[in-house]
């Protein structure tokens, strides 16, 4: 029989539960459904500018994370980007803490108004998209009259 006493002995690490919120898929995060855009007074207040925070908001509308601050010029496109590309709702934080959604979404599939970008067939018996642009040839209002030629053209 072996002594063991003499084995080092394997450490374990010493686990700590992370004070930040669990956000996606595992068993005890909950899933983000939007992105809030708010204003940051503290912030604003510290900077002498207008700056804005990002939060990220579960179902019932409770903070999971807060991302920022963000100057006003960069905010807007950080806050349609991140929405877009997550696929989650745009809601802006009035002043009395109620969450507002933007636009209407189900998923990642945005509802509303559509815009066609292509022309319709009741329009195919017009000219031609590069010659709606040309003009036609015009005479002009006095036509230049050559007299005491016998020829228009000069043959050497």
């Amino acid at each position: 029989m072996r002594d063991h006493s003499h084995d080092p002995i394997q450490a374990m690490p010493a686990f700590a539960v992370s004070p930040l919120p669990l956000i996606g898929r595992l068993p005890a995060a909950r899933p983000a459904v939007g992105v809030a855009l708010a204003y940051a007074e503290e912030d604003a207040d510290i900077s002498g500018e207008d700056c804005f925070h990002l939060i990220l908001v579960d179902a019932e509308g409770r903070t999971l994370q807060r991302l920022g601050p963000f100057m006003e010029e960069d905010v807007v496109a950080t806050w349609r980007d991140l929405a877009t590309r997550a696929g989650l709702v745009r809601m802006i934080v009035r002043e009395d803490g109620a969450l507002v959604p933007v636009s209407q979404q189900v998923g990642r599939l945005m509802l509303g108004k559509t815009r066609f970008r292509r022309r319709h067939a009741g329009l195919g018996a017009r000219r031609p998209r590069f010659l709606v642009r040309r003009k036609t040839g015009r005479l002009p209002a006095r036509p230049q009259i050559f007299r005491g030629e016998a020829e228009i053209i000069a043959r050497s």
